[in-house]
């Protein structure tokens, strides 16, 4: 049975290699060591939340990173899922639910008002996923960025 729980600072060599992986899905160069000092201080530094995914034999087959904001209108924690991957050998076996019930919890637990994400609108695979585990798409707001 796979498990979802916090990830460990013990987690950080196999959480770097499914990172490195996220983000060469994403088009990025594989960089391993950078993945596993980013990973390192995010943990250290207490900058994002993130849980792991774990076969029977607890080897990490996914994870979701979490990284806290607050919205003033609300006066409240407001969650980014920034960060949702598991293993292509994995998918389809539920564990990017429970990754996103965990973070779920996460927010109820810490008295937070929600989470938002974002996702390509490509990303066939995710626009079924969010609606299904709760998610609304905000059709009502445009998303703008910049970048330095």
């Amino acid at each position: 049975m796979n498990s979802v729980r916090k990830v460990t600072a013990e987690d950080v060599p196999g959480l770097a290699i499914l990172f490195d992986a996220y983000r060469v899905f994403y088009e990025m160069d594989s960089n391993i060591s950078a993945a596993e000092q980013f990973l390192t201080e995010r943990i250290s530094k207490q900058d994002s939340e993130i849980f792991v995914a774990t076969d029977p034999r607890n080897n990490l087959i996914g994870f979701v990173q979490l990284y806290p904001l607050f919205s003033s209108t609300r006066m409240k924690r407001l969650w980014l899922l920034n960060d949702l991957y598991v293993e292509s050998a994995q998918r389809g076996k539920g564990i990017s639910k429970k990754l996103i019930y965990e973070a779920q919890q996460l927010c109820i637990d810490s008295n937070s008002c929600g989470l938002i994400l974002e996702t390509a609108k490509k990303n066939i695979i995710g626009n079924k996923l969010y609606p299904a585990t709760g998610f609304q798409l905000d059709s009502n707001h445009n998303y703008y960025s910049w970048d330095c």
